[in-house]
């Protein structure tokens, strides 16, 4: 089970996983997330990763997928608080990990 907390303020979209983002709960990201990005055009995307559980391949697919719907917007996502036992799984996105949302605010 996946929930994904939004929030909007300031033109930066905050998203809050919590639980697994695994091949069963990734519609929420692709089917959800992915064309409010399109649609809205956001620049900026905060994801905060602290109540993640797990993830598998297919949550790594999404988080691709996110990436490059921010890369077709010319804007950027920011990855926060990834817990230590999913630092690895997310090397290979090459995203920027900021310790915390206050941190990621600072670089934009």
């Amino acid at each position: 089970m996946l929930r994904m907390d939004m929030e909007y303020k300031h033109k930066i979209l905050f998203i809050r996983l919590n639980g697994e983002l695994k091949r069963k709960s990734c519609y929420k990201i692709n089917n959800y997330l992915n064309p409010v990005l399109a649609k809205h055009k956001i620049k900026v995307l905060i994801i905060n990763l602290a109540k993640l559980k797990s993830i598998d391949g297919a949550g790594i697919d999404a988080l691709l997928r996110l990436k490059c719907t921010m890369r077709k917007n010319k804007g950027i996502i920011l990855i926060c608080h990834v817990p230590s036992n999913l630092s690895e799984a997310l090397k290979s996105l090459k995203l920027q990990v900021v310790p915390n949302e206050k941190s990621a605010l600072n670089l934009i």
